[in-house]
């Protein structure tokens, strides 16, 4: 027993840190998706450009750590702006960031709706 304590000279702390760590990864064990609400509300604001004739396609990818809404003027290109949803980050920066097809962070938050903001238009009144 002696000799295990010696062996670390943390008394034993690393271990309880390397738990944490992995106990944090295993919350999110299965794949990260887009619930009905999150993506009627991103679904809106995609339908209105779509109507204005900006963008063409989207793709949706489930991942492990993270869900992300891609948007494309044509689908052959890259997208131009990427809704990551990372519920990791939920508790710090926000879960919902909007990415720009530079990479470039254009907003992050915990409310999508205030980071789908950033490329919402409002709606206008067309006088006939």
């Amino acid at each position: 027993m002696s000799e295990a304590k010696e062996k670390e000279p943390s008394g034993g702390r690393a271990t309880l840190i390397a738990l944490a760590a992995r106990r944090e990864t295993q919350r999110f064990a299965g794949p990260i998706s887009f619930d009905r609400y999150e993506l009627n509300k991103i679904l809106e604001v995609y339908g209105r450009r779509v109507a204005d004739g900006e963008w063409r396609d989207y793709a949706i990818d489930h991942l492990r750590e993270s869900a992300v809404f891609s948007i494309f003027r044509r689908s052959s290109e890259v997208p131009l702006y990427r809704i990551v949803k990372q519920p990791r980050l939920a508790r710090r920066q926000g879960a919902y960031a909007l990415i720009a097809a530079t990479g470039a962070i254009v907003k992050r938050g915990h409310d999508l709706q205030n980071v789908l903001r950033a490329i919402d238009r409002p709606v206008r009144l067309v006088v006939a």
